[in-house]
């Protein structure tokens, strides 16, 4: 199982990420993504979907036409992990095209 970040660990990840914010509830990292329109939204789902398939790791999210919400935990490690932070920087490398 991975290990939970600490606090540190966490906002030093945070402090590397634009965009991203902390859900202390959820122990999780939140970001909205905003697209053209929803087949760039989509395209851009499509190809995280197949980073986070071959990571093993995937985010939980939703589409509303342009929009992808995404927040990141890991479930089996009941709380945020390197597994997240990485996923976000990949999601975040892969809407900036």
């Amino acid at each position: 199982m991975t290990a939970k970040l600490t606090a540190e660990e966490r906002e030093a990840a945070l402090a590397a990420l634009s965009g991203w914010t902390w859900d202390a509830e959820r122990d999780a990292i939140a970001r909205t993504y905003r697209f053209a329109d929803f087949s760039a939204a989509f395209g851009f789902m499509t190809r995280v979907a197949l980073a986070a398939e071959k990571a093993d790791h995937h985010p939980e999210w939703t589409n509303v036409w342009n929009r992808v919400d995404v927040v990141l935990t890991t479930h089996d490690a009941n709380g945020l992990t390197a597994k997240d932070v990485a996923l976000a920087r990949v999601m975040d490398a892969l809407a900036e095209g």
